[in-house]
């Protein structure tokens, strides 16, 4: 039986508190989620529910953007400010050690945290961002406007900024638009401030950067500067994605991610050969078609990557397990090639006459009569040969 996902959709308006949306097991490893300026929550809305199957996953807006207070922060704000916040947020959630992603402003956060607080950064992808913003002077620029005149203009612009022609977001754009001027300055602030290329070769955490292949913000040079900076840090070009990944390539940012906090699943052709043999699945791959190939990419993903690559079972008990589910289905010529397949990991021919017997007693006996008289062909012709 699987975990229930939990989701707890409008937390954290405390006003000392930023503002967060959490969701999945309670008990599944947590997992931070940093916006970009600008933005709220929302940028993450394609990627998050799928990444809550595994980790309790945790969304937090920017002071004055979403639902957090726009009085978390003040003038002259730092990265280091933002990264204080995010950690008393961790703290009221009671969690210490966390996976943390980011985006822009919100992958500076997660670099910082790393950085000067790697005791509480289990990994770290750092998501069309950068250990610099390109100096403070269009950052001091930008605050003094908006202190000035407001966001008006800026959230006119932003779709521009944020993706390739012809892509937009209009949730994203009115959040832009309704955050609050002063806070949003000094998150410009912070930006302006922010250079932690000397520190990035103390990062110990295991670290993925994502660039936006079409990024003008933080193009792919500024995410390579980080990899090449890191200690074992990997980098992964987004085709089509400007500035904001999560949201114009939500496929892409999630299976890297997915890589990244989950592990790569292991190789499911290379298992499927172990057990049912090359020249069974040379047939089957002969066999495919445009047609069948989704199917057969699937089980080869699904059930050889995934499900016979855990090693909570041996594969002989998966062996014991599935001629058993295969007689009571009455799955007869799926039945031989598993007898086979259980030949191969190690199962004796008494073993393989004990499984069917018990199946005669749960699945009945018509079911092990036709379960037996296959059992008999297939050992007899592996005897001689054949």
């Amino acid at each position: 039986m699987t975990s229930t996902p939990s989701t707890t959709p409008d937390t954290g308006r405390d006003r000392g508190t930023l503002h967060h949306r959490a969701a999945g097991p309670s008990t599944a490893p947590p997992l931070l989620l940093g916006p970009s300026l600008g933005t709220s929550t929302a940028l993450w809305d394609a990627v998050a529910p799928e990444l809550s199957v595994t980790h309790r996953v945790v969304r937090w807006d920017l002071p004055g953007h979403g639902g957090s207070p726009a009085d978390l922060i003040g003038p002259g704000a730092t990265v280091g400010d933002l990264a204080g916040l995010v950690l008393a947020l961790a703290d009221s959630l009671g969690i210490h050690r966390f996976a943390y992603a980011g985006v822009s402003l919100g992958g500076a956060v997660g670099l910082h945290l790393a950085v000067h607080h790697p005791e509480r950064v289990e990994s770290l992808a750092v998501v069309c961002s950068s250990a610099h913003f390109g100096g403070s002077a269009r950052w001091e620029e930008r605050a003094a406007l908006v202190r000035r005149e407001g966001l008006a203009a800026l959230a006119d612009s932003a779709p521009s900024r944020w993706f390739t022609p012809g892509f937009t977001a209009p949730r994203l754009v009115a959040d832009h638009r309704a955050a609050d001027p002063a806070a949003y300055a000094a998150c410009c602030d912070a930006l302006a401030a922010f250079d932690i290329r000397d520190g990035l070769s103390s990062i110990t955490a295991p670290t993925v950067l994502l660039a936006g292949r079409e990024d003008p913000a933080t193009p792919p040079a500024h995410l390579r500067e980080i990899a090449d900076a890191v200690p074992g840090a990997s980098l992964t070009e987004i085709p089509g994605a400007s500035h904001l990944a999560p949201c114009e390539r939500p496929e892409a940012v999630l299976a890297a991610l997915r890589t990244h906090f989950s592990g790569a699943p292991k190789s499911g052709m290379a298992v499927r050969r172990q057990v049912l043999g090359d020249a069974h699945v040379d047939r089957a791959q002969e066999r495919q078609s445009g047609f069948t190939a989704p199917f057969q990419d699937l089980i080869s993903r699904y059930a050889w990557g995934e499900v016979w690559t855990d090693d909570t079972l041996t594969r002989r008990e998966r062996s014991l397990i599935t001629m058993t589910a295969l007689v009571a289905q009455g799955q007869y010529e799926e039945l031989a090639l598993h007898i086979r397949a259980a030949r191969r990991n190690g199962l004796s021919h008494d073993e393989i006459g004990a499984v069917l017997l018990q199946t005669a007693v749960y699945c009945g006996v018509p079911a092990a009569n036709s379960a037996f008289a296959v059992a008999q062909r297939v050992l007899a012709e592996d005897d001689t040969g054949r």
